[in-house]
């Protein structure tokens, strides 16, 4: 076990892990942080995706240690651009089942911090690490637009 603290949506959180825990395993099982999900496991499906620095990160393939002293944000943490897509998700009705819709989110959220006027593709290329079972993309991409043009 190895004493870390990380921050967490702003809060420091001091906790013991394993060097091989992920930082999926801490956020959801010791910090009760549920938002980003445990999908396959592999980093594929991107439903883990959390922001460490500003950038999308597979959780699931994260090691926690690695993330002392790093900026670590999750759906549940105040995050303007991921509450206006929120927003925009539901207004377009691009959510369906829900459990790839955090990770999307936040994924969109880095995108449209560092590239405010993101074309179509730019989205696309920007979730294309992002599956979702349930529906085809093009509300979800309606939803970032939306956001996108009420920026600039």
């Amino acid at each position: 076990m190895k004493d870390l603290t990380l921050s967490i949506n702003g809060a420091q959180h001091g906790l013991a892990a394993r060097l091989d825990d992920t930082l999926l395993t801490v956020l959801r099982d010791v910090l009760q942080l549920t938002g980003a999900k445990r999908g396959c496991n592999q980093g594929v499906c991107g439903a883990c995706t959390v922001l460490v620095d500003s950038r999308p990160v597979r959780a699931c393939l994260t090691l926690a240690h690695t993330c002392s002293g790093r900026d670590i944000r999750t759906i549940e943490g105040p995050n303007a651009i991921a509450e206006a897509l929120q927003r925009a998700f539901e207004e377009a009705n691009a959510v369906q089942c829900g459990f790839c819709t955090p990770g999307i989110i936040l994924s969109a959220a880095a995108l449209l911090a560092e590239r405010p006027n993101a074309g179509v593709e730019e989205i696309r290329a920007a979730l294309s690490g992002n599956l979702c079972r349930c529906t085809g993309y093009r509300k979800i991409v309606d939803a970032v637009q939306r956001v996108a043009r009420d920026q600039s």
